[in-house]
């Protein structure tokens, strides 16, 4: 039975999912948007840091102000109301609760969020996928053993490509690799949040007008937003991770099966079954047409000559030995798609991705030359972008994580372009975050 069959029949047994949202920013902003159409769900609660700001971003999206003013948890489940609050360990540990929704996007705190979420007793579905790349293997592990389940949320590109390579092995296809696409050349490793509108093609003043954060912008463009994703991606799947970090090869759609095969066959793959992300631009900065900027790919294998022959029989655009074929969705929507992660958690009890093994880090890397005594800023600022290594690399390493490199002391210099280990900061070693992160290393290393 379809995911929507389910919702409305627990909307016809007036029993439906009930939600809790721990952050109402653009993310949370966007599934707030689509909830009211969707049936056999209740959005109970909201927790922000700012209520009214929620308040404001509710309004915004179309909500009726009568359906936010729930006076508490209580009142908003007997009324089907929303209760909007500050206090995100009430919303958690309310009985009532099926399903937290994390939308922070703070990694550390998110960490507390799930924990505290598995603690109660409570599926959790975790947008915030920073805190997932630094430690999703060991949330996913506490979840189980609470007997919950813990997913990456659909919208985001890491849960659509979970979402292909499952189909690709599903129909029995050797995964050749899989992600997604990106704006990217190599200089803009080194951008910050005062250079980030220039490559984006805005003014600071456009910017401003739409209130667009231009550190989160930039950990997009300086690469540290797709080694997350792709991190997330290589610990759900299996699938391996290039051996010095991202190789953004410049493809159209058309070309991702050309260059998404072993070096050894004309591409650019260290072998079979890897992560990658696909540059729209060409080196030398121009645009590429049909681009896969926004979207998500994973490119498969035709392992007999009965397989290839269907390829060319049905017109599937394959690489010129007609082996590989790429199948791939343009498009991602973000949050207004993180209801089928809702309904899937909820009436399936099965994650839209979801962490297996410790496959892969993102390590922060120094943007410019560091001196003792300044603080990290973390993704997007001014100090480090995140680089996408193998996990026995990074142990090796003793990398530090992008997700846990904000406000952090440098105790000793660091070279532009080196990747940062535990010893070259004072990390605070009393935060959920910290520890949990540890555990996992002595957990999965071996």
């Amino acid at each position: 039975m379809s995911l929507y069959a389910k919702l409305q029949q627990r909307a016809a047994a007036g029993k439906p999912v009930r939600i809790g949202l721990i952050g109402a920013g653009k993310f949370g902003s966007m599934y707030l948007a689509q909830v009211p159409r969707i049936p056999g769900v209740q959005l109970v609660g909201i927790a922000d840091l700012s209520p009214d700001t929620a308040r404001r971003n509710l309004a915004r999206i179309g909500w009726p102000a009568e359906r936010a003013q729930a006076a508490s948890l209580d009142e908003a489940i007997a009324s089907g109301a929303t209760h909007v609050g500050d206090d995100w360990a009430a919303l958690v540990r309310h009985p009532a609760i099926d399903i937290v929704v994390e939308c922070t996007g703070h990694p550390i705190a998110a960490v507390d969020h799930c924990l505290e979420a598995f603690r109660q007793g409570k599926h959790v579905v975790n947008v915030t996928v920073e805190a997932d790349a630094f430690c999703g293997p060991m949330l996913a592990r506490k979840a189980a053993e609470a007997g919950v389940v813990y997913s990456l949320a659909f919208g985001d590109q890491p849960a659509l490509i979970c979402d292909l390579v499952d189909w690709a092995r599903t129909c029995g296809f050797p995964v050749v690799a899989a992600g997604r696409g990106h704006k990217w050349l190599p200089h803009f490793c080194e951008s910050t949040p005062e250079t980030v509108w220039g490559h984006y093609g805005l003014t600071p003043e456009q910017a401003a007008r739409g209130g667009l954060n231009p550190k989160m912008f930039n950990s997009f463009l300086d690469g540290s937003k797709p080694s997350i994703e792709s991190t997330a991606v290589s610990n759900a799947t299996g699938l391996g991770v290039p051996s010095d970090g991202l190789h953004y090869p410049p493809a159209s759609v058309e070309d991702i099966p050309f260059v998404t095969r072993p070096r050894s066959e004309g591409g650019v793959l260290e072998r079979k079954g890897m992560v990658e992300v696909i540059s729209s631009l060409e080196p030398d900065g121009r645009a590429i047409p049909y681009d896969i900027r926004m979207g998500v790919w994973v490119t498969v294998e035709g392992e007999t000559e009965y397989i290839r022959n269907c390829f060319e029989e049905y017109n599937a655009h394959t690489d010129p030995s007609g082996r590989y074929f790429t199948l791939y969705k343009r498009w991602h929507l973000i949050g207004l798609e993180v209801g089928v992660s809702v309904a899937s958690v909820a009436l399936r009890g099965e994650p839209t991705g979801v962490a297996t093994g410790w496959n892969a880090d993102v390590v922060a890397t120094a943007k410019r030359d560091l001196k003792p005594g300044e603080l990290l800023d973390g993704e997007g600022g001014y100090t480090v972008w995140g680089k996408l290594l193998p996990a026995a690399t990074s142990s090796r390493l003793g990398g530090l994580p992008l997700g846990l490199a904000h406000d952090v002391k440098v105790l000793r210099p660091v070279a532009k372009g080196q990747s940062l280990s535990w010893d070259d900061v004072a990390i605070d070693t009393s935060t959920r975050a910290y520890g949990i992160r540890k555990a996992m290393e002595d957990a999965f290393a071996a």
